[in-house]
């Protein structure tokens, strides 16, 4: 395993400051889309596609990162506002669009029944409290509104928001993590939550929504099909086609759908 603890940058002498800051970051936020790829645009056509008309009303971004889904559901014809945490990457988001609020999911500093498509693109397993999140999302939501989200499923071989080890920040892939019972699990990684379909499922009870989609993708992949090519996307077909049988309980992300009612 390669040590990308801050220790262990700050002895190869690569402008510390500022690597302990952004692994920090990662560490704790995530990373966001900072380039658009078919993986992103795949799931553009996914959201899309499950929110029919409403991907061109009222639309929040929760957790816009830098803003790359707001630029382009603006482009779908969206009336889009992007919600951020971290006030740089609000900053970076405000670059695509001046329709960017710095603010907690947990609290959305906006009227009820705004908005007709809210989006939550890996975003919940980062927040300090994922019900707040959700309930906040539902509120915000208008009668017959969708929300779409995307979470890491607990069945993914690979945890992929790195681990603490000893202390140290490791970062990367790492796997079989989130096969370990849970209080072993959410030691190596407590940082970011990790979620089986029950889960999910528990963060939606007794709110006033009715399901939609409750399934699990995998990946597209991209940074092995630049790197790999052909044996890349034969690898990406394969793992998607797997997506319409059981075997995508291995896949990557639970991609849930919720309409308020």
């Amino acid at each position: 395993m390669r040590d990308f603890s801050i220790e262990a940058v700050k002895a190869q002498g690569i402008i510390p400051a500022m690597i302990e800051r952004d692994m920090q970051k990662a560490a704790l936020r995530g990373e966001p889309s900072y380039i658009w790829r078919e993986g992103q645009e795949r799931r553009l056509e996914m959201i899309s596609c499950f929110a029919g008309e409403r991907v061109r009303g009222r639309v929040l971004e929760n957790g816009c990162g830098v803003g790359m889904y707001v630029e382009r559901l603006a482009g779908l014809g969206a009336d889009v506002i992007g919600l951020e945490y971290d006030f740089e990457r609000a900053l970076d988001a405000r670059v695509k669009s001046e329709k960017i609020i710095n603010a907690a999911g947990e609290s959305i500093p906006l009227p009820a029944s705004t908005f007709d498509l809210i989006l939550s693109h890996e975003v919940i397993e980062h927040v300090q409290h994922d019900r707040a999140a959700i309930e906040e999302m539902v509120r915000v939501l208008k009668v017959g509104g969708r929300a779409v989200i995307f979470c890491p499923n607990r069945g993914y071989p690979f945890e992929t928001h790195g681990i603490f080890w000893k202390g140290k920040y490791y970062f990367g892939n790492i796997l079989f993590v989130n096969y370990l019972p849970r209080v072993l699990r959410d030691k190596l990684a407590p940082h970011v939550r990790v979620y089986s379909r029950r889960d999910v499922g528990k963060l939606f009870d007794r709110l006033s929504v009715k399901f939609i989609e409750r399934t699990i993708i995998f990946g597209a992949y991209d940074n092995i099909i630049a790197r790999f090519g052909a044996v890349g996307k034969f690898l990406r077909a394969v793992l998607q086609f797997l997506e319409s049988t059981p075997l995508k309980g291995f896949g990557l992300s639970h991609f849930w759908v919720v309409e308020k009612i």
